[in-house]
């Protein structure tokens, strides 16, 4: 008797069916993504405030810093920050202790559906080491922040868990709650001009 295989794909909004144990960049949708993040709570939703956290506010966050961090940055790197968490479009956010318990597989599920979100917007589906430190750094920032303004952590136990080397940022920096809606369209029009300076910035244009 033939084993039936569980179903592995997601049926999107846009109508794609995206496989999630093998992701194709045709089946992948920046409107799919928005929509996704803008609904994804960050913090398993233990923030303060009318409006949940969302993984689409992060994100915006974390480009923003990014873009302070590394001024003159391609616009293809800082496209990179704003999707540096995509894949939770349709795996979900997961705190970190959940991520190491579960081990290997949730990061390769990341993994695969990282390559094919890059192909898909023309992103290499290897960032280069220092840029990847950057985004890294961008984002241990933003969980800094987020920490202590909305997420109860006291300063101390932020300090010991999100060492940052900027800490000055911090003091520029404001974290926004907003109807999932509102956030969805401002993430979709960062997009579409961050996409719009990559295309401008490559060879012959």
């Amino acid at each position: 008797m033939a084993v039936r295989q569980s179903r592995a794909w997601q049926r999107m909004l846009s109508g794609r069916r995206l496989d999630l144990l093998d992701p194709t960049p045709v089946d992948i949708e920046i409107e799919d993504i928005a929509h996704g993040l803008a609904f994804v709570a960050r913090w398993n939703g233990q923030t303060r405030g009318d409006w949940p956290y969302s993984v689409a506010e992060h994100s915006l966050l974390v480009e923003q810093i990014f873009g302070r961090l590394e001024p003159g940055a391609d616009p293809n790197w800082r496209l990179a920050a704003l999707l540096h968490d995509a894949p939770e479009y349709v795996i979900g956010d997961m705190i970190s202790p959940v991520k190491a318990a579960l081990g290997g597989e949730y990061g390769d599920m990341d993994e695969r559906l990282t390559t094919a979100i890059h192909r898909r917007f023309g992103l290499p589906g290897y960032i280069p080491l220092p840029i990847r430190k950057r985004i890294k750094s961008a984002d241990r920032i933003s969980a800094r922040l987020e920490a202590v303004q909305i997420a109860g952590f006291t300063t101390g136990e932020a300090r010991k868990l999100f060492p940052i080397r900027n800490g000055a940022l911090l003091e520029e920096l404001e974290i926004k709650l907003r109807p999932p809606a509102e956030v969805r369209t401002e993430f979709l029009d960062r997009f579409s001009r961050l996409l719009d300076k990559a295309d401008r910035a490559k060879p012959g244009k």
